[in-house]
């Protein structure tokens, strides 16, 4: 059979609605400058999902520092992989800083966190080893978990029983192979934005004698979770006993670029062993200027305040509204409502145009037939006047909802069980 004719003929869950969402549904434009509110199809919206979680996206200082770097640089420089012609003093740098923060021995910088976290698991495990990892872990620890030609065991999420009892699957199997053991999970789940119960996890090695390595993804808790903003484990008050951490600049630094940090020896090995960053370029030098100012005003906890400002407020006011935000003790935040695929499309139509908001919605297959998911990611760029607007707002759409006027589709309105 020839290939593409093939792929001409496969049934995609969101590709087969492209005709109809691509652009407004899936793919949509948000123009303008990072803010609270940006443009969509032309109208000033509400933006609620944008992982600009400090505001540093146009912070003044930021934008200044971009722009000198990209006119003194370029985009081209360095040129070539680190290890054959793109290691710079600024590369070297960002990572000494990194490593001082987060209270590692040393640090290394990734071009990106999906591509960087799928060639760590790689590399740190053989044939031999066994993983262990949350089952609501994200795509990129999933693939990289796909990459592993050993064993791997999945536990239900956060369910520190079921954890337990696939420990004792992969010891078992460890003890035979001669192998170690890699636990993998997330310092906050993106989509719920419930925190991994990391201390939980310390405890079973700690109390029950398991011996495995936990690599902790924390690309939601760098910078907003922690009394200093190192993430979930400090807020938990288990960062000493986390032996990876791999953290994006895609969310709070809003930024390209990520990182590893932990003991000098891992990640030395790391440094020579990671093919995603041994044979890719190495990241362009404003990238790298900007990330390291970035990381100096992530220091500056007066923005994670303000991001609690607002997360606290539109969180405890959705909850005394009567809506249901599930289990989050993060910035990411949820709001679950019963009703149909349909009924999503229209009730995205109609924030979008008629009020003015703008948020991402999930339907089934990543949440249960039945379910419509609304997911807010609040920054400090939001006032407490939009949290008022957006409770205010969503009121409506919830009466609207039960009322049964998203039951029928809309002219121009995608009809598809996204």
């Amino acid at each position: 059979m020839d290939l593409f004719e093939k792929i001409r003929n496969r049934v995609d869950p969101l590709g087969q609605y492209s005709e109809d969402g691509h652009g407004y549904y899936l793919f949509p434009k948000l123009e303008g400058p990072i803010s609270n509110k940006m443009t969509f199809n032309g109208k000033e919206v509400l933006t609620w999902s944008i992982n600009n979680y400090l505001g540093l996206a146009n912070h003044p200082e930021v934008r200044k520092v971009d722009a000198e770097a990209s006119a003194e640089w370029g985009l081209g420089y360095p040129m070539g992989a680190r290890m054959m012609s793109g290691q710079t003093k600024y590369h070297e740098e960002l990572e000494a800083k990194l490593a001082e923060f987060m209270e590692r021995e040393d640090s290394y910088l990734l071009n990106f966190g999906y591509q960087g976290f799928m060639s760590c698991i790689d590399s740190l495990v053989d044939r031999n080893d066994v993983i262990v990892y949350d089952s609501e872990c994200h795509a990129c620890i999933l693939d990289g978990v796909r990459l592993h030609m050993g064993k791997r065991y999945v536990y239900t999420h956060n369910d520190i029983e079921s954890c337990r009892k696939q420990l004792v699957r992969a010891s078992k199997l460890a003890e035979k192979t001669g192998g170690g053991i890699l636990l993998i999970t997330e310092g906050v789940f993106g989509m719920s934005g419930d925190q991994g119960n990391l201390k939980e996890i310390v405890e079973l090695r700690k109390n029950e004698g398991f011996n495995f390595r936990l690599l902790v993804d924390d690309a939601h808790g760098f910078g907003t979770l922690g009394a200093t903003g190192k993430g979930a484990a400090e807020e938990q008050g288990v960062h000493d006993e986390i032996d990876i951490f791999m953290c994006t600049f895609a969310k709070s630094m809003a930024s390209i670029g990520a990182f590893i940090a932990a003991d000098a020896d891992i990640v030395n090995y790391l440094r020579y062993s990671m093919r995603s960053q041994v044979f890719a370029k190495s990241l362009p030098m404003p990238l790298v200027i900007g990330a390291l100012k970035r990381l100096e005003l992530l220091k500056d906890t007066s923005h994670k305040d303000k991001l609690w400002e607002v997360v606290n407020a539109l969180q405890n006011g959705l909850k005394a509204a009567g809506f249901h935000i599930g289990n989050t003790n993060s910035a990411v935040t949820p709001v679950f409502l019963k009703g149909t695929a349909g009924s999503a499309t229209m009730i995205t139509h109609d924030l979008r145009e008629n009020y003015g908001i703008f948020c991402s919605i999930v339907v089934y297959p990543v949440v249960p037939k039945g379910v419509i998911l609304l997911r807010l990611i609040p920054t400090a760029s939001h006032t407490l006047e939009d949290v008022n607007y957006t409770i205010d707002v969503f009121k409506k759409i919830q009466k609207k909802l039960q009322a049964g006027e998203y039951d029928h589709e809309g002219a121009g309105i995608l009809k598809a069980n996204i």
